[in-house]
């Protein structure tokens, strides 16, 4: 009996040593979980904290982000989208939204996020207060250009602070201000 405990103990350690770890890919189209935890270095915004209808009721500037967990180019744009956060805080509603979440959704209410996505990730949707688009753009924009977008759509100046994204590795990043 012991011989057969020792055997399994030892094809059950042989097994747990061949197994590969799991590893993160930016430049893939494969499932890592939560871009923003991993690449965003800000897993706290996803779920958002408000939704659109929320903010066009209190007249709130919202920045949509449409983006799927698994491509390389929304793992790619993670950074970027959580830079806003860090720039912007309280003055906008940031919500990024993962597109399985919408997909074969009526999408014919301007109040809901849905109505906005033309089908590309990541597309970034600026939208003012009064319910007006401001920016909708496909791919990596720069954050200059979506602070353009935001000022113009709260009325508030561009952040006077700028922001890097610093890389720790293949696989993370984290945006911080530089004063």
């Amino acid at each position: 009996m012991a011989h057969l405990l020792k055997a399994i103990l030892s094809l059950g350690l042989a097994v747990l040593f061949m197994a590969s770890p799991a590893q993160a890919a930016r430049e893939t189209n494969s499932y890592d979980g939560n871009i923003y935890f991993l690449y965003g270095a800000n897993g706290s915004i996803v779920p958002p904290a408000s939704t659109l209808t929320k903010a066009l009721e209190q007249k709130r500037t919202s920045v949509i982000v449409f983006y799927l967990d698994d491509t390389a180019s929304s793992k790619a744009y993670a950074p970027t989208v959580s830079a806003l956060q860090l720039l912007w805080s309280n003055s906008i509603d940031l919500i990024p939204i993962a597109t399985d979440e919408i997909q074969g959704l009526d999408k014919n209410d301007p109040r809901d996020e849905g109505y906005y996505w033309n089908g590309m990730v990541p597309q970034t949707v600026v939208i003012n207060g009064e319910g007006k688009v401001i920016l909708d753009q496909n791919g990596q924009l720069s954050l200059e250009a979506i602070n353009k977008a935001i000022s113009k759509a709260t009325g508030l100046n561009e952040p006077s602070v700028s922001i890097t994204i610093k890389s720790f590795n293949e696989y993370n990043s984290e945006p911080s201000r530089n004063n």
